[in-house]
């Protein structure tokens, strides 16, 4: 009797979400995209109603159910689209990032304290700060930070990557 292959580990929601950054971010950055779609993700902005290049990459690209998180579906697509070409990097975490560029712990500190709509703002600035300094992060960090029920784990992570950062260049 023969047994069937083992079927593939289901995929864990962290790894889903890290591939569906990945995908995002490729599709945002790559050459074909858009010039005038990129631009308009930019300038979006997470209060306000989004533009109708938001809407066309949202039906094509995010999950079901996006809608029902929207404003941070919002910062995060317009985060990734201000860090192009290269927004994400799976091998330089958030926190490691933010320390090697300077971040200030302010900076930092007011970032992990946020929620809502002010979360969302700083998570925009963090990534113009990035974006102005060339630098590359692992998206998927900021996408938990935005999306999980329980970000705690998220801003742990980050902090955690920062602090070790900077012990290691002390």
């Amino acid at each position: 009797m023969t047994h069937p292959a083992p079927a593939d580990p289901p995929e864990t929601p962290s790894t889903s979400l890290a591939s569906l950054i990945g995908h995002l971010a490729a599709t945002i950055a790559a050459e074909h995209f858009p010039t005038g779609d990129r631009a308009a993700l930019r300038r979006l902005k997470p209060d306000a109603p989004p533009n109708l290049a938001f809407y066309r990459f949202a039906f094509r690209h995010l999950p079901q159910n996006w809608e029902n998180r929207r404003t941070a579906w919002t910062a995060l697509v317009a985060g990734i689209a201000l860090m192009c070409p290269k927004p994400h990097r799976q091998d330089r975490s958030v926190g490691l990032t933010l320390a090697e560029t300077g971040y200030s712990e302010k900076r930092l500190e007011r970032l992990l304290a946020a929620e809502g709509d002010t979360l969302h703002t700083l998570l925009l600035r963090a990534a113009r700060f990035l974006a102005a300094k060339n630098e590359s992060c692992n998206w998927t960090d900021f996408a938990h930070l935005l999306l999980d029920r329980n970000p705690e784990k998220a801003r742990l992570k980050i902090a955690r990557d920062y602090y070790r950062s900077l012990k290691d260049h002390d």
